[in-house]
């Protein structure tokens, strides 16, 4: 006959108890850690405090090719920038999108980039509008000058894509690397 012992069904649902809250805080745990990792990226000097804010810093890479119109490309991913005034008076500046010759020798790919001629580029600054332009357009690559009041932060958001009508198919192994580069002008 079986006899009830209630000291070992306590000690069994004790484990049951343990083990399922094992399952669930541990794989939350390495979920929330995986998101909240590093990915700003300052760059500080006397002028300006500048932060990039994904996980590859200041480069832009565009490798996965599908040409898109400009309403999807202003759709597509970001690269976001903070730029702060260290000063107490108005400080200059200028961002650029050059070629990051670095990484194009790293991977031996000047035969594989992108013309200019079908790269798009848009910048959204705070308290200005969105700009596009063609990347072979840029004079030194420069996007914005602008000037910031005294301890003013401004966000920017740079996207980048290939034009639809570039003729370039999708999926093709061509890609662009680039570089922000957000500078102090000395007037």
């Amino acid at each position: 006959m079986y006899q009830y012992n209630r000291k070992k069904e306590i000690i069994k649902n004790t484990v049951y108890i343990i083990f399922i809250l094992l399952l669930a805080v541990i794989p939350t745990y390495y979920i929330y850690n995986k998101f909240q990792g590093v990915r700003d990226i300052s760059v500080n000097s006397t002028l300006l405090d500048v932060t990039y804010h994904e996980d590859t810093g200041d480069r832009i890479t565009l490798n996965k090719v599908t040409p898109v119109t400009d309403s999807v490309g202003l759709s597509s991913k970001a690269y976001t920038v903070t730029i702060k005034n260290n000063l107490t008076e108005k400080v200059s500046y200028k961002v650029s999108l050059t070629d990051d010759l670095e990484k194009i020798e790293e991977d031996l790919c000047k035969d594989n980039l992108i013309s200019k001629e079908v790269i798009r580029v848009s910048i959204k600054a705070s308290k200005l509008g969105t700009t596009i332009y063609n990347l072979n357009e840029l004079e030194n690559g420069l996007l914005l000058e602008d000037t910031m009041e005294a301890l003013e932060k401004k966000n920017i958001s740079i996207r980048v894509w290939v034009k639809q009508d570039s003729g370039i198919p999708s999926g093709t192994k061509l890609h662009y690397h680039g570089k922000i580069k957000v500078e102090e002008v000395n007037k």
